[in-house]
């Protein structure tokens, strides 16, 4: 690809994601150049807690965010502009006088608020998906900022000075990078608390008054797509407008293509994330793990989406390498999996923070099916066809939820990267897959076209037009196949949910 220029115009692009986060610049091009990546870490705990360490996340994204900075002027180009594509709904508590955090964040794949939450679900289900798209579900920032303020008392002095904040990780960082100390989530990341009304651009107050989360602390609604903020000199060495914040699944759909009414995207992260597009009207409410999304909001209009997830897909892969050391890198599972003998009765279930679909909070990762000749290629394809198998059972409930049918899927983020593993997926969806180039770097590529709209790029077709034609994964298998693959898998997750109820029943019999 050809160097773009002395001189040329270019945007910052952030992507601070749940296990590392990255900065680039994007030139006119479109190409994603000089990714700095710093690795993040998860710190779980008992009863579904999973926490992060907010100021590290705000560390190393300025720290990576500085790297890329100097590589573009080093190539000879201005940075006009900064996107951000964040992880959605992972919370932080801070003061605002001091800017330091008043506890761990609290991450998006926590559930210690499940059983609670539940007591909610009969008077509150139903209202919810009318207005936010989803039921209580099993997490919530706000009963979680409302559980920390009624705990700690250095919380509750702080709230009562008038000093305390609450913002997902856009909103935290957004007041850290900005000259003004600004307070402000975006509608994309909002609506992933499950307290935005999607229809109306407003918090759903009742429903975050009932979880006992004061209005004062909420940071102020804007669109993802207008001046968020201008970044202060003495934190990142320049001043120029924050134009973008955004999802970092949402931005990664931008970056794939994949902006118009009826198209399929999947991105791999730490989590595997499903959405159909629906164009810019609401749509039904849907059932299940199924929920309604704005994928972005610019000049007065919300795009949506239908979206399911499985929690835990490149954090699976992470925790079986750097975790128990049963590879070693995520590479290693690839290259390992295409040394099995083809399909075998071992299977895993990556359900390292419960199972998303069904729902069931209890759940927990297993291998099943070994034996002695069980060998470390066979446990390497196990995990990436176990992650295919969850991957497929999302596509196939969103899909039912939009009334749709699927005819091809456009992939992007880090698993993607990965040949054997799209090929498992393909075959366990029956789908075609479609792995646009520079996948992996998708939400940095979508984040800098929201931002370039307008600015380096006349508009968002003329910014998506930039992306080349992708890779194409078929199913190699036949439909019979399949069909056996999928009925095996099934069985496995009834397993698995039968020793989760008898877990959660042990429990309560203790208590």
């Amino acid at each position: 690809m050809a160097d773009p220029g002395r001189g040329a115009r270019a945007i910052l692009s952030i992507d601070a994601g749940t296990t590392g986060t990255r900065a680039a610049w994007v030139g006119q091009d479109g190409v994603v150049r000089d990714i700095a990546y710093r690795r993040l870490s998860i710190e779980p705990g008992p009863r579904g807690v999973v926490e992060q360490n907010a100021m590290s996340i705000l560390t190393h994204t300025i720290d990576a965010a500085r790297s890329a900075i100097a590589a573009a002027r080093q190539a000879g180009s201005a940075i006009d502009a900064v996107a951000l594509s964040t992880q959605r709904a992972t919370a932080v508590l801070w003061d605002e006088r001091t800017g330091l955090p008043l506890a761990p964040a609290v991450s998006w794949q926590d559930t210690r608020f499940a059983e609670r939450l539940g007591g909610f679900a009969p008077e509150w289900d139903d209202r919810l998906r009318a207005s936010v798209g989803r039921g209580v579900g099993i997490r919530s920032p706000f009963l979680w900022a409302a559980d920390v303020l009624a705990r700690d008392p250095e919380v509750a002095r702080c709230h009562a000075a008038g000093a305390l904040r609450l913002g997902t990780i856009e909103t935290w960082l957004l007041n850290r990078l900005a000259a003004d100390g600004t307070h402000v989530a975006t509608a994309s990341m909002a609506a992933a608390t499950g307290g935005y009304v999607l229809s109306e651009h407003r918090y759903a107050h009742d429903w975050i008054a009932a979880l006992g989360c004061p209005d004062d602390i909420l940071p102020e609604l804007r669109e993802d797509v207008s001046h968020l903020a201008t970044t202060a000199p003495a934190v990142l060495g320049i001043a120029v407008p924050i134009l973008a914040a955004v999802g970092d699944q949402l931005a990664g759909g931008i970056g794939l293509g994949a902006i118009r009414r009826g198209q399929v995207l999947c991105v791999h992260g730490t989590g595997s994330f499903v959405d159909v597009l629906v164009g810019s009207t609401p749509p039904a409410p849907a059932i299940g793990p199924v929920t309604s999304i704005v994928t972005a909001r610019r000049d007065g209009v919300s795009s949506f989406a239908l979206e399911s997830f499985t929690a835990n897909t490149g954090s699976a892969l992470e925790w079986l390498c750097r975790g128990i050391g049963l590879f070693d890198a995520p590479a290693d599972v690839s290259r390992l999996a295409q040394q099995a003998d083809g399909p075998t009765d071992t299977w895993f279930v990556p359900s390292l923070t419960g199972l998303r679909a069904p729902e069931e909070a209890d759940a927990r990762a297993s291998f099943t099916g070994l034996g002695l000749g069980t060998t470390r290629a066979d446990l390497a394809r196990a995990v990436l066809e176990g992650i295919a198998h969850s991957v497929t059972t999302t596509v196939e409930q969103t899909a039912t939820a939009a009334a749709t049918t699927v005819e091809e899927v456009i992939v992007g983020g880090g698993l993607s990267a990965s040949d054997p593993f799209l090929q498992l997926q393909a075959d366990a969806t029956g789908i075609p897959l479609l792995r646009p180039p520079g996948a992996k770097a998708a939400s940095l590529r979508g984040a800098a076209f929201l931002a370039g709209s307008g600015l380096l790029w006349e508009d968002l077709d003329a910014a998506v037009a930039t992306i080349p034609a992708p890779d194409v994964f078929v199913p190699s298998t036949s439909a019979d196949e399949r069909a056996v693959r999928r009925r095996e898998w099934a069985h496995v997750i009834d397993a698995e949910l039968m020793l989760a109820r008898s877990r959660r029943t042990m429990r309560e019999e203790q208590q």
